[in-house]
Parts: structure tokens; C-alpha cells; sequence
């Protein structure tokens, strides 16, 4: 890969580990990574972490009832589904923070509105605590049930992007179209970064 070409920032927090390198000690950086999850996906098959290895994904949290950010994100994800669909190297991962109603069936036909088929695009069910722990934790965003609102559930609106180490690598409104169109960007500059010495 071309040294001079821009690199996308790693997010989230970071340790340095001391290392011994051919007898001179050295500074590495362990960077925060998404750990091993899984979920039940649209089809009411086990998704886990191994099936996001090696690809490079875009993530968000959202409900199939929402009435105002969510159809918004989503026409948006489809935007972005949409220009790397059948790229085996990008998937994307949608989570319900509706535990209660967003059973598999629920989100298979949430899925089919969408128009999306197969397993690019997965949408997640799993336990609440396995959710919320994710979004805050490893994500870095907020999900959490609210009874002050009159939908009972609070998300924020971000598409969350992860490399193939799990890491972070970008976060982006996904109500605002401008900062969509610079995650499609970005996930260009990471497929270039991430699979430089592939034919």
C-alpha cells in the first residue's frame, strides 16, 4: 500500500503495552476492539463475531416501530447496502433494542420491506443486556429503554464502521446525508487499506 495514502483513524480507547523486540523495548498500542457476540439473525439463524471475520462492517442499533430516526438511517444504510452489495468483503449489522416485539419474524419482515435478501445484511435480535452492553461498550453509542419517551426505547443515530480486527474505524450520522456519503468513502479507503495485497 502507498504510505502516502490517508489512513482512517482506529476509535475508541487505546493501551500501550510494553514490548521486548530483538532485545530493545518497545511501545505497542492494543487498541479496543468489538468482542465476541451472538444473536439470532432475520432468517432465526445464530450470528456470531466469526461471521464478520475477515470484512470490514457497518453497524447500527434501531426498531422495527421507530417513527423517527430509523427510517431515516435506513434509507440511508440501503444507500450504502446498495453500493457494495455482493462485495463478499463488507457485510452490515443491524440491532433491535425493541427485545420485547423484534422477534426474528418481526425482523424478517421488517428485512423484506427493505428488499434485502441473504445474509449481507443482517439484522440482529439478542438479549437485553447483550445488546445495551455492546452498544455502549464496544460501539460507543446509546441504546437504552426510557419510559419519559413516548416510544419506551432511545437510540442515537450512528453507523458504527469496523475493520477486520474488530477495531473501530469511523462513526457517522446516519440521518444526515453528507456524512453518509463520507462513510461510503471511508469504506473504500478501508477495503483499499485492509486488502491492499489481494489480487
Amino acid at each position: 500500500m502507498n504510505t502516502s495514502e490517508k489512513k482512517l483513524p482506529i476509535l475508541g480507547e487505546r493501551e500501550p503495552v510494553q514490548k521486548t523486540v530483538d532485545g530493545k523495548l518497545r511501545i505497542d498500542t492494543i487498541y479496543q476492539t468489538v468482542p465476541a457476540f451472538s444473536y439470532f439473525n432475520q432468517d432465526s439463524i445464530p450470528v456470531t463475531n466469526k461471521d464478520f471475520d475477515n470484512k470490514i462492517y457497518v453497524t447500527d442499533f434501531f426498531f422495527t416501530s421507530c417513527n423517527t430516526i430509523c427510517p431515516i438511517m435506513h434509507r440511508n444504510m440501503l444507500n450504502v447496502y446498495t453500493k457494495f452489495k455482493g462485495n463478499p468483503k463488507v457485510k452490515f449489522l443491524s440491532h433491535t433494542i425493541d427485545i420485547k416485539y423484534d422477534l426474528p419474524s418481526k425482523l424478517k419482515s421488517y428485512a423484506t420491506k427493505l428488499g434485502i435478501e441473504g445474509n449481507q445484511w443482517e439484522f440482529v435480535h439478542g438479549s437485553r443486556d447483550s445488546i445495551f452492553g455492546i452498544a455502549a461498550k464496544s460501539y460507543l453509542v446509546s441504546a437504552f429503554e426510557d419510559s419519559t419517551d413516548p416510544q419506551g426505547l432511545v437510540h442515537q443515530g450512528w453507523f458504527i464502521l469496523v475493520d477486520t480486527k474488530k477495531q473501530l474505524r469511523g462513526a457517522y450520522d446516519g440521518t444526515k446525508e453528507d456524512q453518509v456519503n463520507q462513510l461510503m468513502k471511508d469504506m473504500e479507503l478501508l477495503l483499499k487499506e485492509e486488502f491492499a495485497n489481494e489480487k
